[in-house]
């Protein structure tokens, strides 16, 4: 039995994810999709893949008669207009799997706390840098306390469209908020490029850490085991290089990001150096940060699904 679902946005990242259930699911099912741009190329790709569409947005989406049997929305859109969807979704029961920076739910990265959420009416998939580093993030946090974790992801300006320009502001508040409540970093920073090379660069992601003594060794083993999950359902994921560790001297400025009291003792910084190749389902492949995001949300979704309304209608 598959589980029905609508996507709002028929920009970049709502007709990727539509793309990728049409696909790649064999749970879910897309009813229909809404925007609000009648002449958008997302609309049109899915009225030729026979989706129902609106472009009335959220409130065309409601009246269809498809949306009675849907139960899973996701949204594609930018941060302000998600508070609003939320509004008028959520007291029609239904659950919502965010691909925007607005963050009314809790933060999901599936290989970190995909199974912690499933009973949520909302959660939010961080942003498109947030689910390429705070794995590692995590990795490295399992094997040792991350005191400071800073992450800088670079895009090619040519995958980044009106809602992501948009949501720039809400993209470095949210992924700093989620490296330090999923990744566990004590603190956080994110940093976004828009890069504009010609021809685009594939998506390149860099991770430091600042911990106290390590294992080199277990952290390494972390950090790859990690990038083998995500790679699960992002093929396109790797890492560019070894897991680097640099000694922090005593001199170092990194050490007034220690904690007060470890300010003198052994540190170290961990850097892990990333690439996201995208499936290149809508975009072409140097879109990764597009691929890295739907494909998250389509995970979750998946395992929300499963965990709701697959058991309740075998019952």
């Amino acid at each position: 039995m598959t589980t029905k679902v609508a996507v709002i946005g028929s920009g970049n990242i709502g007709t990727d994810l539509m793309i990728k259930i049409l696909r790649l699911s064999e749970s879910l099912e897309i009813a229909a999709m809404a925007g609000i741009d009648p002449d958008s190329d997302g609309l049109a790709r899915a009225r030729r893949l026979k989706v129902a569409t609106t472009h009335e947005g959220v409130d065309g989406l409601v009246r269809m008669d498809e949306f009675t049997d849907v139960r899973i929305v996701f949204d594609a859109t930018s941060a302000g207009a998600h508070r609003r969807h939320e509004e008028v979704l959520r007291p029609l029961g239904r659950t919502l799997v965010d691909l925007t920076p607005a963050a009314l739910g809790p933060y999901v990265v599936p290989p970190v706390n995909g199974e912690a959420h499933l009973d949520a009416p909302n959660v939010n998939m961080v942003t498109c840098g947030g689910q390429a580093t705070i794995p590692v993030v995590a990795a490295v946090a399992a094997v040792t306390p991350v005191h400071y974790g800073e992450i800088v992801a670079s895009i090619s300006s040519r995958s980044a469209g009106p809602g992501t320009r948009a949501n720039i502001d809400e993209f470095t508040e949210t992924t700093t908020a989620a490296i330090e409540e999923v990744g566990g970093a004590a603190r956080g920073k994110a940093i976004i490029i828009l890069n504009p090379a010609e021809p685009p660069l594939i998506m390149r992601d860099t991770v430091h850490c600042l911990v106290g003594d390590c294992d080199d060794a277990a952290v390494t083993a972390s950090v790859e085991e990690m990038v083998g999950r995500v790679q699960a359902y992002v093929p396109g994921y790797r890492l560019k290089q070894k897991v680097q560790f640099d000694r922090v001297a005593a001199d170092d400025p990194l050490r007034s990001l220690l904690p007060a009291g470890s300010q003198s003792g052994k540190a170290a910084k961990v850097s892990v150096f990333l690439e996201v190749e995208g499936a290149a389902h809508y975009l072409p492949a140097y879109a990764g940060n597009l691929d890295i995001m739907t494909s998250a949300a389509l995970r979750t979704a998946e395992r929300m699904a499963a965990h709701r309304f697959t058991e309740v209608a075998s019952r």
